[in-house]
């Protein structure tokens, strides 16, 4: 009986040390940047963030021109 339980604890311990989590590796999208925004454009606060909103999608700012934000 004890080998039992010594075998069960054993078998406890090493599941324990196994990990469910796996590790999953994706490929960024490719970026569109806009360098000038349209005349038409519009500035709209998000969550206390500013985005430029025009032809129907939402654009942040960055150093290098505008990228859709994806909200």
């Amino acid at each position: 009986m004890k080998t039992y339980v010594t075998i069960f604890l054993i078998a406890i311990c090493f599941l324990s040390l196994n990990s469910c989590a796996t590790r999953v590796i994706t490929k960024p999208n490719t970026v569109t940047v806009i360098k000038t925004p349209p005349k038409n454009y519009k500035i709209v606060r998000v969550n206390g963030k500013r985005y430029y909103f025009w032809n129907g999608k939402h654009y942040k700012k960055t150093r290098r021109g505008y990228v859709v934000a994806l909200i």
